[in-house]
C-alpha cells in the first residue's frame, strides 16, 4: 500500500513538471514572436521615418528654390520691361531719323526735277543766246553797211544836204533818206542794246539759279549723310535691344519651365509624407507666397487684319482688266511671296517683300489717288494707292516717301524710293494689292517678262 502512494505521488510530480515544462516553452516560444513583431515594426518605423524626414527637407529646400526662382522672374520681368520701354524709346527715334530722311529724300527728289527743269530752261536760254547774238551780228553789219554807205556820200550834216542842192526835188530826196538812215541807225542800235542786255540778263540768271539750286543739293546731300550716320547708329541700338529683349524671353522661358519642375517635385514630395494631427487650424497663406507667377505672355501684334486670302470681290471693271498686265513697282528678287509663313511668327505674308536695291525708284503699278503717304509702325515709310472700286496697292519699308496725299498718279510715275525703314535689315520693298480690304496675291496679277 506504501509503494502504491509512493508510486502515485512520483507520477504525480513528474506529470506535473511535464506540464511546467510544456508552459515554459510555449511561453518562450511567445516572447520570441512578440520580440520579432515589436522589432519589425520598429525596423518599419525607423525606415518609414527617414525617408519622410528627408522628404520634408527636400520640400523646404524646394520651396525655398522655388521662392528663389519667383524673385528672380520678377526681377527680370522689370528688367525685360525697363528693356521693351528703351526698345520703344530707340524705335521711336529711328522712326523720326527715317521720317527725316524720307523728307531729305524728297527734297532732293525735288531738287533734281527742278535741276532738270532748269536744264530745260538753260537749254532754251542756249538757243534765244544763240539767236540773240545771230540778230546783233546783223544788226552790227547793217550799222556796218549804213556807216559805209555815209562814208562813200560824204560826211554831209542836214544842213549841208539843203545848201548844196538846187533842185527842191533831189533835196527833198536827199533829206527824206537821210532821215530814213538816221531812224533806222537808231533803232538798229537801240535793239542791238536790248538784246545786249537781255542776253547778259538771261545769263547771269542762269548762272544764280544753277549755283543756287547747287549749293541747295550739297547742303541737302550734307543734310542726308548726317541723317544716315544716326539712322545707322539707331539702327544699331535697335538691333542691340531687340537681341536683349530676345535673350530675356529665352531666361524667362527657361525659368518658368524650371518654376513648373519644382512644383511638380514639391507635389511628389509632399504625398510621401504623412499628415500630421492638427492642433489648431492652420493659417492659409497668401496666394502670392508660392503661387504662380503672371504668364509672360509676348503679344505679337500684326498692323494688318488677318482676312481670308481668297473670294476678293473682285468686280471694277477698270482696275479688274488689269489683271495679269501688272507690272511689279520695283525690279528685284522676290523674297517672300503672299500665304507663306512668316518665321518664327506663324503669321502669313499679305503681300510680297521684293529684294531691291537701295535707291531704286518705286513706281505705281497703276493710275490713282495718294491716299496715305507716312511712317506706319512695322512698315516704315508706307505709301498707300487708291485706284477706286474698292482696290487699293500698298508699298511699305521705303527710304523715301516722293508724293503727298492727294496726289495723283499714273502706272510708272516715281511715288518712293527703295530703303529698309521700318527696323528691316534688308534693303527691299513690300508691297500689297486689296480689294475690299481684303489681300490677294499680286503675282497672279502680274506680268513677270
Amino acid at each position: 500500500m506504501a509503494t502504491e502512494n509512493a508510486d502515485t505521488i512520483r507520477g504525480y510530480r513528474r506529470a506535473t513538471t511535464a506540464v511546467s515544462n510544456q508552459v515554459l516553452f510555449k511561453n518562450q516560444v511567445l516572447f520570441k514572436i512578440f520580440y520579432c513583431i515589436i522589432f519589425t515594426a520598429l525596423v518599419t518605423l525607423l525606415l518609414t521615418f527617414t525617408p519622410a524626414a528627408n522628404a520634408a527637407k527636400k520640400i523646404e529646400q524646394s520651396k525655398q528654390n522655388l521662392n528663389e526662382v519667383h524673385q528672380r522672374l520678377e526681377s527680370l520681368k522689370k528688367e525685360l520691361d525697363s528693356t521693351q520701354e528703351a526698345h520703344k524709346d530707340a524705335a521711336d527715334a529711328l522712326k523720326e531719323s527715317e521720317v527725316a530722311i524720307s523728307e531729305a529724300n524728297k527734297k532732293l527728289f525735288d531738287i533734281d526735277r527742278q535741276q532738270q527743269q532748269n536744264k530745260k530752261s538753260l537749254t532754251k536760254l542756249e538757243s534765244d543766246s544763240i539767236a540773240a547774238n545771230r540778230a546783233l551780228g546783223e544788226q552790227q553789219q547793217l550799222l556796218n553797211n549804213q556807216l559805209y554807205l555815209q562814208y562813200t556820200r560824204g560826211q554831209q550834216s542836214y544842213a549841208q544836204i539843203i545848201l548844196q542842192n538846187e533842185n527842191p526835188s533831189a533835196i527833198a530826196r536827199d533829206v527824206h533818206y537821210f532821215s530814213y538812215i538816221t531812224k533806222a541807225r537808231a533803232e538798229l542800235i537801240h535793239k542791238m542794246q536790248e538784246n545786249l542786255t537781255k542776253i547778259n540778263k538771261l545769263n547771269d540768271e542762269t548762272a544764280s539759279a544753277l549755283k543756287k539750286v547747287a549749293e541747295l543739293k550739297q547742303k541737302q546731300l550734307d543734310e542726308k549723310k548726317t541723317l544716315e550716320s544716326q539712322k545707322k547708329v539707331k539702327s544699331k541700338v535697335v538691333r542691340t535691344l531687340s537681341q536683349q529683349i530676345a535673350a530675356q524671353r529665352g531666361e524667362i522661358k527657361k525659368l518658368k519651365r524650371d518654376e513648373k519642375a519644382l512644383s511638380q517635385l514639391i507635389k511628389r514630395l509632399a504625398s510621401i509624407v504623412p499628415p500630421k494631427p492638427k492642433k489648431t487650424p492652420p493659417k492659409r497663406e497668401p496666394k502670392s507666397k508660392l503661387g504662380s507667377t503672371k504668364p509672360d505672355t509676348a503679344v505679337v501684334t500684326n498692323n494688318v487684319e488677318p482676312s481670308p486670302e481668297s473670294g476678293s470681290g473682285i468686280s471694277s471693271t477698270n482696275f479688274a482688266a488689269l489683271k495679269g498686265k501688272l507690272r511689279l513697282p520695283v525690279r528685284g528678287d522676290v523674297t517672300n511671296r503672299f500665304g507663306a509663313n512668316r518665321e518664327d511668327t506663324g503669321i502669313s505674308w499679305k503681300g510680297l517683300f521684293i529684294k531691291a536695291t537701295e535707291g531704286a525708284e518705286v513706281k505705281s503699278i497703276a493710275t490713282g489717288s495718294v491716299v496715305f503717304a507716312d511712317w506706319m509702325r512695322g512698315f516704315g515709310n508706307l505709301i498707300i494707292v487708291d485706284h477706286g472700286d474698292g482696290y487699293m496697292s500698298l508699298y511699305g519699308n521705303n527710304q523715301a516717301i516722293l508724293r503727298q496725299v492727294g496726289e495723283t498718279v499714273h502706272a510708272g510715275d516715281a511715288i518712293a524710293s527703295v530703303g529698309n525703314s521700318g527696323g528691316n535689315e534688308t534693303n527691299g520693298l513690300y508691297y500689297e494689292l486689296r480689294s475690299q480690304s481684303r489681300p490677294f496675291d499680286p503675282l497672279s496679277w502680274s506680268r513677270l517678262n
